[in-house]
């Protein structure tokens, strides 16, 4: 009858030792690429809700409520009228604020825009009064901003 013997567990005498199972060393270009792949796509989400909102909010005074100022508006006297593609609103408490926001009038024709006629009311005797014209989002109509020079 045979016998099976398990081998010895420590080598023989003058064989070297087994080495221990080495464990794999993580890349260190892994790891840095790791990290970069996480800062970039951080970024591209950053960027997209930025683009989003510029998108959402190409005029910026479309949000405009009474109460809000807005920042320096080319000067115009009489019934002149002037593009103010860069209007925005600011923090009255800034000191890029000019105008303050005493009148919205929403839903206005093209003709009612040109007049201004509808922020008369918002306007006390004595006032330098502006008005400012957009489109809503929702249509041909138009809003009005009624305007004061802050003090």
């Amino acid at each position: 009858m045979s016998e099976q013997v398990a081998p010895p567990s420590a080598p023989y005498p003058g064989q070297p030792e087994p080495a221990a199972p080495v464990e794999p060393k993580k890349s260190r270009g892994r790891k840095v690429l790791g990290i970069l792949g996480i800062i970039l796509a951080v970024l591209v989400v950053g960027g997209l809700k930025a683009g989003l909102k510029l998108y959402q909010n190409r005029d910026d005074t479309v949000q405009a409520k009474v109460g809000d100022c807005l920042a320096q508006l080319p000067e115009v006297t009489g019934d002149k009228q002037e593009d103010a593609d860069d209007a925005k609103v600011v923090k009255c408490t800034s000191t890029d604020a000019v105008y303050t926001v005493v009148g919205r009038v929403n839903d206005q024709t093209a003709a009612q825009t040109k007049t201004g006629d509808a922020c008369t009311r918002y306007f006390k005797e004595g006032d330098d009064g502006y008005v400012f014209s957009g489109p809503q989002r929702n249509g041909d109509k138009f809003y009005l901003l009624c305007l004061t020079k802050k003090a």
